[in-house]
């Protein structure tokens, strides 16, 4: 028992069961279902970097129950993920399904595939609508160490997919985003 469940108490019931070292059937189609996942990776050091990806539904390929591949596409340059790799494998996954209050959690190791390993391996990975900025950089092979769903309640209290609150945040829109020499 970890520190935090000899504080709070030992899960219990459904939940006890539910992380298992593969990703049972559900979990697999959740992820061909799924057109965005958030991808949590941290160095040596411990310094977090959390990572959007999108695509199709489908654009995570399910090789197995044990193995995921992720396009790695083009995008800011930061590179934040790659640096984390470098020295720590790990990676975490939060896979989201629009509509979905439940989501699908992968944890487990990354390698990095390139083009000429991917074709190696009979793998072709496609990108929705690629233009310059966004094409494919290579393959994140995932080796899953356990996989499991998460329950609907942050979903539900966020309201994240109520189409009233969708509407009041469009009608307030956020220009906070852009950087200050970027504002006009």
């Amino acid at each position: 028992m970890n520190n935090a469940q000899e504080k709070f108490g030992a899960p219990k019931g459904r939940a006890a069961k539910k992380v298992l070292p593969y990703m049972q059937e559900w979990i697999q189609d959740f992820i061909r279902r799924a057109p965005f996942l958030v991808m949590a990776s941290s160095n040596g050091n411990g310094d977090c970097d959390a990572s959007p990806k999108g695509g199709q539904p489908g654009f995570v390929k399910v090789i197995s129950d044990k193995q995921l591949l992720i396009p790695d596409v083009h995008g800011n340059k930061l590179f934040q993920s790659y640096e984390n790799f470098e020295t720590n494998p790990k990676v975490g996954l939060l896979f989201m399904i629009p509509g979905q209050e439940v989501t699908a959690r992968v944890n487990g190791t990354v390698e990095e595939l390139n083009a000429e390993q991917l074709a190696a391996r009979g793998i072709e990975l496609n990108i929705f609508n690629p233009d310059d900025e966004a094409r494919l950089l290579q393959g994140l092979l995932i080796s899953v160490e356990e996989s499991y769903p998460q329950c609907p309640r942050a979903l539900s209290f966020s309201k994240l997919w109520d189409t009233e609150q969708i509407a009041d945040n469009q009608a307030q829109p956020l220009d906070t985003w852009l950087l200050p020499d970027e504002q006009s």
